[in-house]
């Protein structure tokens, strides 16, 4: 999944002022979104998780997922070929009948 964080987002003026930094959260928001729309299931919890570099407003970036066992996934958040974040993100199954 590629992505980007507009530069007119609300986290952005307190997230540093004078030095907007995308916050962890929104980048973790990014990866669940992604992970849910790709490979179906709800986010259960990410257990592991390293954030490598600062990402900045209105930077692309994309997000890649690899199975890791059954219901878990590593996954990277990547800028141009550097590394933003990475770690692993557990998923619960769709229940029966339910969306």
């Amino acid at each position: 999944m590629r992505g980007e964080v507009s530069a007119l987002h609300p986290a952005l003026p307190g997230h540093f002022p004078g030095n907007p930094v995308v916050p962890g959260v929104l980048i973790l928001d990014r990866v669940c979104r992604a992970l849910t729309r790709e490979r179906g299931g709800a986010v259960k919890a990410i257990p592991v998780v390293k954030f490598h570099s600062p990402l900045g407003p209105g930077e692309p970036f994309e997000v890649e997922f690899e199975s890791a066992a059954e219901g878990r996934y590593r996954f990277r958040v990547v800028r141009r070929g550097e590394l933003v974040a990475s770690g692993a993100v557990e998923v619960a199954p769709h229940a029966p009948g339910r969306q």
